[in-house]
């Protein structure tokens, strides 16, 4: 009996050991490997290795920590694991707001994830702390281009190039009723229009496109309504000629 309960006090000793902080945190744990492989872009599955057995400890310096998760971040984000990147980058900002580098890729997070007010408002706070990061300048410049492009956009979404008030034929009005009827025929519009003006059209080649959308749209509103006409179809047709003669 005795036996057994000295076993048993080793066995109760050694899980006690087990379970304590020095045991689960290396001491002697480096950062190095982790920074050194987040240098190499290519090897973002390594970084995140690393680093997460360097953040897996409490022994490793603040600063340390930071760049380490930043490192890690970095690479969930290239791996296009945008969530836990955003932790990663959260956390690193727990331990200091002020890292402009930093909010400048989790507002690029953002943005992969589609969230474009958050990642403006983090471009905008990188700026506030440092106002010559030029990749911080660049990503606001072009998401503040990109929303007032989205909300022009939104604002003529579902509208014809024409006033639909003003609508008396049958085809127009059907027009009118169909969200993306109204989008195809602005689209046809202003293709048509933007190929109009280009200067390096001879007058012959303007007449015959002048030519072309005439006939398309007596032939729209001629067929409408008759069996087996298509005006979807006929629409998404016209765009597609309008395409291939703009080039794009």
């Amino acid at each position: 009996m005795l036996i057994i309960i000295a076993v048993m006090s080793v066995a109760a000793t050694r899980s006690a050991l087990a379970t304590t902080p020095e045991a689960i945190d290396d001491p002697t744990v480096d950062p190095a490997p982790c920074l050194a492989s987040a240098a190499q872009p290519e090897e973002a599955d390594r970084t995140i290795a690393l680093c997460g057995r360097l953040l897996a400890s409490r022994k490793i310096e603040r600063d340390d920590r930071i760049k380490a998760l930043v490192a890690r971040g970095d690479a969930l984000a290239r791996s296009g694991q945008v969530d836990r990147a955003l932790v990663d980058y959260d956390d690193a900002l727990r331990l200091d707001p002020k890292q402009p580098d930093v909010l400048n890729a989790r507002g690029e997070a953002w943005r992969l994830k589609g969230d474009r007010p958050k990642a403006l408002l983090d471009f905008s706070a990188a700026l506030k702390l440092q106002p010559d990061h030029a990749a911080a300048r660049a990503n606001h410049k072009s998401l503040a281009m990109e929303l007032e492009r989205l909300g022009a956009q939104k604002a003529v979404d579902g509208k014809p190039s024409f006033d639909c008030r003003r609508a008396r034929r049958a085809v127009e009005k059907a027009i009118c009723a169909d969200r993306d009827l109204a989008n195809l025929d602005r689209e046809i519009n202003a293709r048509f229009v933007r190929i109009a003006q280009d200067a390096k059209l001879t007058p012959k080649e303007l007449q015959s496109l002048k030519r072309a959308q005439d006939g398309f749209l007596a032939r729209r509103n001629s067929a409408f309504g008759r069996p087996g006409y298509d005006l979807r179809a006929e629409m998404k047709a016209r765009l597609q000629q309008l395409t291939g003669s703009d080039g794009n």
